[in-house]
């Protein structure tokens, strides 16, 4: 088999039909819409309607509610800080932020409503963190290895 001889399976891509084009096409004259009415004309928005039966999504129950006050934060465990620290890339003298995270490359994406640390993962270097947020554990295994936690107040959201 050379690259030039590389094609599709036979039947595989079928050719598009061009309607509204005479009488001899098959496709003529109304062009597969069937005769008058609002499906045979342009810009047609029925998608929902089930011929005046209560449609679907309006059936189902609602829902859920989505929390005013609630802040999404970027979760970080303390192992994956050690790593960042152990390969030079977070400096272990300077106070670890948001900002400091980032640049470090310990949080990938967009800072979202704050940054929230987690107690999995072992920590052995002294660092003192200014964060959103800190679980028990993280704050008790950073407190053990001499560091501190300062968390920072909420951002306010209007």
């Amino acid at each position: 088999m050379k690259l030039n001889e590389i094609r599709d399976n036979e039947g595989a891509a079928k050719s598009r039909m061009r309607v509204g084009r005479g009488i001899g096409s098959g496709k003529g004259k109304t062009g597969g819409r069937g005769v008058k009415g609002q499906t045979s004309r342009a810009g047609v928005a029925i998608k929902g309607f089930e011929g005046g039966q209560m449609p679907l999504y309006r059936r189902l129950p609602k829902r859920g509610f989505v929390n005013l006050f609630g802040r999404e934060l970027n979760e970080v465990n303390l192992g994956r800080i050690q790593q960042a620290v152990e390969a030079g890339k977070l400096d272990a003298k300077g106070a670890v932020t948001v900002e400091a995270l980032v640049a470090a490359g310990v949080i990938t994406r967009q800072a979202k409503d704050g940054v929230k640390i987690l107690g999995n993962g072992e920590i052995k270097t002294k660092l003192a963190f200014e964060v959103t947020a800190a679980s028990k554990s993280a704050v008790a295994a950073i407190e053990k290895a001499g560091g501190s936690v300062k968390i920072l107040a909420a951002a306010s959201q209007a």
